[in-house]
């Protein structure tokens, strides 16, 4: 049985200047190691947003946890709340902004998993 708790581990700031703890990886969890993505849970604090960038070939699902924000996916921009998820296609420009007062909480996750050769930031 493996259960990883956000509470037992540390969020770093990442490319994209989200704050981000790596749940299941399956490069970095022995245990995950048949797992065919990777789950992540990321922060944007308030009055922020992640910059600009590009999965080329995974595509990233975001579960919102808490706040609101603005996905931008492409041309496309929408708002998102607690309860909702998001799929982003590989190779989409995609950036979240947080709309609120209170931390943007969410779920990354990447399949197959995340690597860092296949993100890109881009303006």
């Amino acid at each position: 049985m493996l259960i990883r708790s956000v509470a037992d581990s540390s969020h770093e700031r990442v490319i994209d200047r989200s704050l981000l703890c790596e749940l299941l990886h399956p490069d970095k969890v022995p245990e995950a190691t048949g797992l065919g993505c990777s789950i992540a849970h990321a922060i944007v604090p308030a009055g922020e947003s992640t910059l600009p960038h590009v999965l080329d070939r995974s595509v990233e699902l975001y579960y919102i946890l808490e706040g609101k924000g603005e996905i931008h996916i492409g041309d496309e921009q929408a708002s998102v709340r607690a309860g909702q998820i998001v799929y982003i296609p590989p190779g989409a420009r995609q950036f979240i902004r947080n709309c609120g007062t209170e931390d943007l909480v969410f779920l990354c996750i990447v399949s197959p998993k995340w690597q860092a050769s296949d993100e890109r930031l881009i303006g």
